[in-house]
Parts: C-alpha cells; sequence; structure tokens
C-alpha cells in the first residue's frame, strides 16, 4: 500500500458479483423447473454399481502396476526416486476410488502409500519394503473381497501396515 507521508492512501475495493451461471446449465438454461431427471439418476446409479462390480478387477492392476515399481526400486537402487514419483502418481489415483466403491480401506492404504512416497529424501532399503507392505495389504484387501471397515480383518490389516509404519520410524 502506497503512503503519502505518514498518511496511507486510500484503498480502492471493488466488488464483482458474477452471476451463477452454472444453476441455470443444469436446469435447461434458465427454463422450466429444471432438476436431474428421475431416468438419468437411475442410469447413474446402475452405471456406478457397474463400475463398483468391476473395480476389484481394475484396481488389481494398479496394484499390479505398484508391484512392478517397488520391483524396479528393488532392482535399480539408482533410479528409486523416479519410480517412487510413479508409485506417488498411482496411490493418489487410487486413494480417491476405494471408497466410491465400497473399499475403504484400499482408499487408506493408498492415502498412506501417497503421504509416505511423497517425501524427497534419500530412499533407504527399509523405505521400499515398507512400499511393499502397502501393496501387500492392498492386494490382502481385493483378493479377499474385503469391503467396509472389513471387520476383524480389516482391523488386523491395518493394525499389521501401521506395525511395520512404526517399525520404520523407529530405525530412520
Amino acid at each position: 500500500m502506497a503512503s503519502i507521508g505518514n498518511q496511507k492512501a486510500p484503498t480502492i475495493v471493488r466488488f464483482y458479483r458474477f452471476r451463477n451461471r452454472l444453476k441455470e446449465k443444469c436446469h435447461g438454461l434458465g427454463t422450466g423447473a429444471g432438476g436431474i431427471s428421475p431416468e438419468a439418476l437411475a442410469r447413474a446409479e446402475e452405471a456406478l454399481q457397474q463400475m463398483a462390480e468391476d473395480y476389484p478387477d481394475w484396481v488389481m492392476g494398479l496394484i499390479g502396476q505398484l508391484a512392478d515399481k517397488h520391483g524396479r526400486c528393488v532392482d535399480t537402487p539408482e533410479k528409486r526416486h523416479e519410480f517412487f514419483e510413479e508409485i506417488h502418481a498411482i496411490a493418489h489415483d487410487m486413494k480417491g476410488q476405494g471408497g466410491t466403491f465400497g473399499y475403504p480401506l484400499i482408499t487408506d492404504f493408498a492415502e498412506s502409500l501417497y503421504n509416505f512416497t511423497g517425501s524427497k529424501g534419500e530412499i533407504s532399503d527399509r523405505m521400499v519394503e515398507l512400499v511393499k507392505a502397502h501393496i501387500d495389504a492392498m492386494r490382502a484387501v481385493i483378493r479377499g473381497r474385503i469391503k467396509g471397515d472389513g471387520g476383524e480383518i480389516g482391523a488386523e490389516l491395518r493394525r499389521s501396515l501401521d506395525e511395520a509404519i512404526a517399525k520404520y520410524k523407529e530405525r530412520r
């Protein structure tokens, strides 16, 4: 802010009020009662249900990609940063999907993996093994078709992964 002597120059404030065009578009450009037709909602719910049925096969492909990147981290330690970035991106995609299709444990484990692989420091062998622990937990969820919180099995998987993370943090 500019000042003259000890006095501050007045500030000019402008308010812009933008028209909410999204509401008009949802209502057919302002004509009619608007809203989403029950038929369209039914089609959307059916499509979502179909995607939920396909989700285990679909996400196993992503888990396979994670396993491949993990293997490359083991085989080529000099390129770990590159593979961790790829793992980070895959985990980002996965963390938003699991809960939508009834597998919130996948979302939790993917979010944990995403957070873990986001660091830019040195990548140790233990960090690579912790990636494997995440992948193993995700595989167990999908192979066992563990939906929701997974009950006792889900709690055990979560506890195992938490213990692996705690061990990693102790030894850092």
